[in-house]
């Protein structure tokens, strides 16, 4: 196997994070020292902003004319709640929930379900990629199939619990192709099976 693909896979994963991880509009500029939490208030995203020096907050969104003047955290609570804002700076938040973009551990099964797609993605790509190399041929498998129709169940379910349409109509004509090769798959190995045995 050449190193070049594999090379080429990594630098596209590491360009992949690089922009997931650098993504975001700019919300104005913010005060020195403060502590920034990523929000979002029902189609608007931004970031509330807090000054631990006077305890003052600005909730800065990415779609707004100007940054908004400080309020104090009674105010605050007023505008999102006063549980949603005690728990904005709440140290003992559960990390791995901030880092999935989560809120509960239901929504954490959600995420397997995602990533177990993906895994099943990789993996058919992988072993289609190690069939054709052992040929010196494109070949596809039939693991490949099974593969990607587990894979694109497992994501057509997750994206329709994010509510995100396009990853929904990504997945949806491909389980239905999926579906048809293994179909055309145990119909000819059915056909293959039934074929009368000839005595010479």
């Amino acid at each position: 196997m050449k190193w070049e693909p594999v090379a080429a896979m990594v630098a596209l994963i590491a360009l992949a994070i690089w922009l997931v991880a650098s993504q975001g509009e700019s919300v104005g500029p913010l005060r020195d020292g403060a502590e920034v939490v990523e929000i979002r208030i029902g189609q608007s995203r931004g970031v509330v902003e807090r000054d631990p020096v006077d305890d003052t907050y600005r909730v800065l969104l990415r779609d707004a004319e100007a940054p908004p003047e400080p309020i104090s955290r009674a105010e605050l609570n007023r505008l999102l709640g006063e549980s949603v804002a005690a728990g904005l700076f709440d140290q003992s938040a559960n990390g791995l929930f901030r880092i999935l973009n989560i809120t509960s551990w239901v929504s954490l099964a959600w995420i397997a379900v995602g990533l177990l797609g993906q895994v099943a993605f990789f993996l058919r790509m992988a072993l289609q990629w190690i069939a054709s190399e052992r040929r010196k041929e494109s070949v596809v498998p039939e693991v490949f199939w099974w593969l990607s129709l587990g894979g694109g169940i497992a994501l057509f379910s997750y994206f329709v619990w994010r509510r995100d349409l396009i990853g929904v109509l990504g997945q949806t004509t491909g389980v239905v192709i999926y579906a048809r090769n293994i179909r055309l798959i145990l119909k000819r190995k059915r056909a293959g099976s039934q074929s009368p045995v000839t005595a010479g």
